[in-house]
């Protein structure tokens, strides 16, 4: 940990996401979600940094195309040193953490068993219920997850629809459902013709990246209707991933 702070003023000479910005921010990631738990509040502080400034702001009218660029790289590249520092005293914190009360007192647990309930009883909508629900063949991706937010209605389960928006990278990730209350991301896909399976691999390995930052438990269900031979195939080294789970079901 004190390796990681040592490197961050060599950072400040780097721009945000480069590539080693990127590589400390995993091994940062990595380090406090297995020191304090995915549930601590070093490691959620340190994960919702977006690394760049946030919301709106202002800049000269009058400026140039190139000059308004430049001007808001800076905005950014300002945000991005203050963060920095912001990330270097939650370590500083969980060193002190440490010395006060020791690896144990220190981390965090992940789960109540109230929010693990929920989670067994969120899979187990998906795997009893949406398929039932579904008469026809779907055509876009669009037409499961309405059908499972009417599975998650009749039984009252409270979650948030595509109301969540998390910057990674360059790119701006929008989970389908997500549920604050158990911590938990998920995610729909669709397996509706030949090569889409490859596809959604790829795009199950982008989410898990982004998603994370926010949610330690990511739930992706795959609706396949015909396409997807080797279920365990499919899963390969997904389903290992610390708190991920891959759901595929057959209509």
């Amino acid at each position: 940990m004190q390796k990681l702070i040592d490197g961050v003023e060599s950072l400040k000479h780097n721009v945000a996401r480069s590539e080693a910005h990127t590589r400390w921010l995993t091994k940062a990631l990595y380090l406090t979600e297995n020191v304090f738990g995915s549930r601590s509040r070093i490691f959620l502080s340190l994960a919702n940094l977006p690394w760049q400034r946030t919301g709106s702001f202002l800049t000269d009218y009058r400026s140039t195309a190139e000059e308004h660029d430049e001007e808001v790289r800076k905005v950014h590249h300002k945000a991005y040193l203050e963060q920095l520092d912001t990330a270097k005293g939650l370590l500083e914190g969980g060193i002190d953490a440490l010395n006060a009360y020791g690896i144990d007192g220190a981390y965090e647990a992940k789960d109540t068993p109230k929010e693990v309930g929920e989670i067994i009883t969120l899979i187990d909508l998906a795997e009893n219920r949406l398929r039932k629900i579904i008469r026809d063949k779907p055509q876009e991706e669009r037409e499961v997850q309405e059908k499972f937010e009417d599975v998650l209605v009749s039984v009252d389960f409270k979650y948030w629809r595509e109301q969540e928006t998390i910057p990674y990278s360059s790119k701006k990730y929008i989970p389908d459902f997500t549920f604050p209350g158990i911590d938990t991301a998920l995610e729909i896909k669709l397996c509706n013709r030949e090569g889409r399976e490859k596809d959604i691999i790829s795009q199950i390995n982008d989410d898990i990246l982004a998603y994370k930052t926010k949610y330690p438990n990511i739930i992706f269900l795959v609706y396949d209707v015909g396409y997807i031979r080797d279920v365990d195939k499919f899963k390969g080294d997904i389903k290992s991933q610390k708190g991920v789970i891959v759901l595929v079901i057959k209509h």
